[in-house]
This record gives structure tokens, C-alpha cells and sequence, in this order.
């Protein structure tokens, strides 16, 4: 399988996160990509390098101030911030009437909505070419190949319009997805993560063409907290086009595994024509991250079932931090993936 990875997806180099009241190291590291990268080299995949599409499919799903924000947002902080700190916003908009100001502390609260998307000296680099590397793999299959894993890191399923949040700046799966229309007249996304794909959903919420799934640990006490609830199933167009399979904590592999025969069956029932997979392998037991029970055989049943739809399907990374497990779960996943789309 094709590997699309650039070499500049690994500037951003966060050193610190704020969670449950202090300050440690922060969970997404470039090593995860580095990780993956090279375990599925040595299984036998092929890297590629991603073209570049430009920043004209970004700004077809992301507000285009938001993505203008990230050329000089580091530039910006440096000249303002005194000595080596971290661009992290201590203003966030609220929920009533907000306007765009016009300094960097003001305009990093304005799109940012945690503190988990420290602006450094390389983000501006590494998020561009995180969303090409999805880009690319959209218009792979456009061009007529049917399975691609695009390497994605940093990570974009949290990210909405004009905000970053959870690690994700570029919503990469909302981009390829949305690109792959120029071809597909409805596209699936596959949310497979421990966390909400929220920032997908908002994207795609009151569109019909795009349907959106997610797999996740219920957002009433985790992370993303404020969205994709059970009931939350689209609005006006969108209305039926989006299904949230809510896990509670501790939920073990044969029962995430029936969650994912439902993402399926919506697909079919959905009759989409492509599919995109948010991929995290987040969910597994021994993740920093995660708050379920699933293993590399879950991955690998995961992957036959998602093959099993039998359409053009593109690979987005999203979580998958540095537990034991993580390389070895890539491997099992995308082998398993190949075994079954051979075998159809």
C-alpha cells in the first residue's frame, strides 16, 4: 500500500500540555509518525511522497482567515513573546457576539478552542503538509486507485471551520472527503478513534452528500465533551447524515467491534461511493489515551469489515499515541486491510 508522508509533517514539535490542572509532556509528539512510518516501511509498504495541491482544497472546508492565520501566526507570537515561550492562547471567545481582533494573543483565543494546538516554530509546515498528504490521497483515488494511507500527523478530526482543537489544526479527513465530491457523488467517513471526530461532524452537519460515522468513549465526561452525542444526527440537508456510536468507558472488543457492523451497514445503506477512515488506533488498551479494551486482532477485524464495502477507500491518521501496541496496530491494520481487499 502507498504511504503518503512528508518529511515536514514532523516541525511541529509541542513540548508541553495543560490537562487536569498541570502542565506535562504533550501527547503528540512527532516519534508517533516516525513510529508508524517506519514500521510499515519494514512490513512492505511503500512511501510516497504527497504532491502539492495547494491551499485551495484547505480553504474549500476551512475558513480561509483561519488558514491565512497559520502563515505568520509564529512569525507574530515571536515578535510579540518575550524569551522561549509557547504560542498558547489565555482568551478563548465565549458564547455570545465575538469579533476577529486584530492582535496575535486576541486572534490565537479567537481560533483556538484549548490549549492543546501550541503554535511552533514548524506548525505552519507540518499542517499544510499533513492536509496534502489527505489531499493527495483523495485525488489518488480520483485518479482510479482504491486504497491509500495517508500519514497524517498532526492529526484533524477535532478541528471545525476556523478552529483548531485536540491536537488538530486541518480537519485532513473533512478535506479529503469534501475533495473526493469531484468525483464521488456521496462519500462515507469512518470514524474510528477513542474520541469524536466533533470538529468532522460540524463540517459536514447540515450536508447530505457526505455522511459521517463515529465509534467513540461517550463525550458526557471525555473528551471532546460537547458534541457528538447519540441523539445529534444532522440538520436541514445534513438531517440522517450523521451517527454517533457512543461507547461508555471500558467497553471491550467484541462490543466495539458490533459498533463498527453498524458503521458499515450505514454505509451501505448510505450506498456511498468512497470512503474515508478516520484511523485511531487510540482505542487500543494500552494507549496514554484510551479508555477501552481492543487489540491489534480488533484493528485487524476493523480493517476485513471496512474492506468488506468493497469501495475506493482512503486512510487518514488521526490518534494513536505512544503505548507499546501502536506500530504493531498500524501493521496489523493495513495488513489485514490489503489481505481482505485481495481476497473480495
Amino acid at each position: 500500500m502507498k504511504i503518503l508522508f512528508d518529511e515536514r509533517q514532523l516541525l511541529h514539535a509541542p513540548l508541553d500540555y495543560f490537562r487536569q490542572g498541570k502542565q506535562i509532556p504533550h501527547p503528540e509528539q512527532p516519534q508517533r509518525a516516525v513510529l508508524l512510518r517506519d514500521a510499515l516501511v519494514a512490513d512492505g509498504h511503500r512511501l510516497v511522497q504527497p504532491g502539492d495541491h495547494g491551499t485551495g482544497p484547505i480553504k474549500a472546508v476551512h475558513d480561509a482567515g483561519y488558514v491565512d492565520f497559520f502563515e505568520t501566526a509564529w512569525e507574530r507570537w515571536a515578535a510579540y513573546a518575550d524569551g522561549d515561550t509557547i504560542a498558547v492562547p489565555n482568551y478563548h471567545v465565549s458564547h455570545g457576539l465575538n469579533r476577529l481582533p486584530t492582535g496575535i494573543v486576541g486572534q490565537l483565543g479567537y481560533y483556538t478552542t484549548d490549549t492543546a494546538c501550541p503554535v511552533t516554530p514548524g506548525t505552519r509546515d507540518a499542517i499544510y503538509w499533513s492536509a496534502q498528504a489527505a489531499i493527495d490521497g483523495a485525488h489518488r483515488l480520483i485518479g482510479g486507485e482504491d486504497l491509500v494511507y495517508s500519514l497524517c500527523r498532526p492529526p484533524g478530526h477535532h478541528a471545525s471551520r476556523m478552529n483548531s482543537n485536540g491536537f488538530c489544526f486541518f480537519n485532513n479527513a473533512a478535506i479529503a472527503a469534501h475533495h473526493l465530491r469531484q468525483k464521488f457523488e456521496r462519500v462515507m467517513i469512518l470514524d474510528i478513534d477513542t474520541h469524536a471526530g466533533q470538529g468532522t461532524q460540524d463540517i459536514f452537519y447540515e450536508r447530505g452528500d457526505v455522511f459521517f460515522v463515529s465509534i467513540h468513549v461517550d463525550p458526557s465526561d471525555y473528551p471532546p465533551f460537547f458534541a457528538c452525542y447519540a441523539d445529534e444526527r444532522g440538520r436541514g440537508a445534513g438531517l440522517g447524515a450523521s451517527l454517533n456510536i457512543v461507547l461508555d468507558k471500558g467497553t471491550e472488543e467484541p462490543d466495539i467491534l458490533a459498533g463498527v457492523d453498524q458503521m458499515v451497514a450505514a454505509a451501505r445503506e448510505f450506498q456511498a461511493d468512497a470512503v474515508v477512515v478516520s484511523l485511531g488506533f487510540d482505542m487500543a488498551t494500552d494507549d496514554p489515551l484510551s479508555e477501552l479494551t481492543f487489540s491489534g486482532t480488533g484493528f485487524e477485524g476493523a480493517a476485513a469489515r471496512i474492506m468488506a464495502l468493497n469501495l475506493p477507500t482512503l486512510l487518514v491518521q488521526e490518534g494513536g499515541y505512544l503505548g507499546p501496541s501502536l506500530a504493531n496496530n498500524a501493521v496489523q491494520f493495513l495488513r489485514a486491510a490489503e489481505t481482505a481487499r485481495r481476497d473480495i
